[in-house]
């Protein structure tokens, strides 16, 4: 079981908790319902990304034990839910969590299907922030990236510096820690003193 096996499995969990915690956040539905979201956000992006890179078959098709960790996070969310639900960092945590792992995972796996850099960089994201879109707009919420606040742009800036790490030698395992390490650096930053990017200027009609 190497690290690149281990970082999926644990990204796909804390996505299916994300998910899960933020379907219950203004609604009470039944298990069914959060668990269909938890199962989006988890499987959303990386479902999407293999099928631009035409590989199959999906993760979560091939191996059963993504919807084991899915499953296992829906569980974790129903128990914690009395303290995890008021806590908003914690729901940020596993959101951090997740877009870091799942960044960097995208980014390896295009280039390990001979994918340019730039455009490896980019499944990265892709990865990490459509299963989140997925939920937000199924539980009628704005997605963050169609926000100010820094998040896809985090995603970028971790594939980025993996791809520069990965290029210049350094050791893989390293180079997918400090990859995600600073995707979630950049989002804490961000976050606790409320850094944005400029808004677009939009005109008058």
């Amino acid at each position: 079981m190497n690290i690149q096996y281990i970082f999926e499995l644990a990204g796909t969990g804390f996505f299916a908790i994300s998910g899960a915690l933020r379907a219950t956040d203004r609604s009470r539905p039944d298990w069914f319902g959060v668990t269909f979201i938890g199962f989006i956000t988890a499987i959303g992006g990386g479902s999407l990304r293999d099928m631009l890179l035409g590989s199959y078959p999906l993760a979560w098709v091939g191996d059963p034990s993504f919807i084991y960790a899915i499953f296992t996070g829906i569980v974790v969310a129903r128990l914690g839910h009395g303290s995890l639900i008021n806590w908003h960092r914690i729901l940020f945590l596993f959101d951090t969590l997740g877009i870091a792992l799942f960044t960097i995972l995208g980014t390896e796996k295009a280039l390990s299907l001979g994918v340019e850099p730039v455009p490896a960089v980019m499944m990265g994201m892709f990865s990490a922030v459509l299963g989140g879109v997925i939920r937000d707009v199924l539980t009628q919420r704005e997605p963050v990236i169609f926000s100010k606040e820094i998040y896809a742009t985090a995603c970028i800036a971790g594939a980025a510096f993996y791809v520069i790490l990965d290029a210049s030698g350094v050791q893989r395992e390293l180079s997918f820690c400090l990859g995600g390490l600073l995707i979630v650096m950049i989002r804490s930053v961000a976050v606790k003193y409320r850094l944005q990017l400029p808004a677009f200027p939009v005109g008058k009609a």
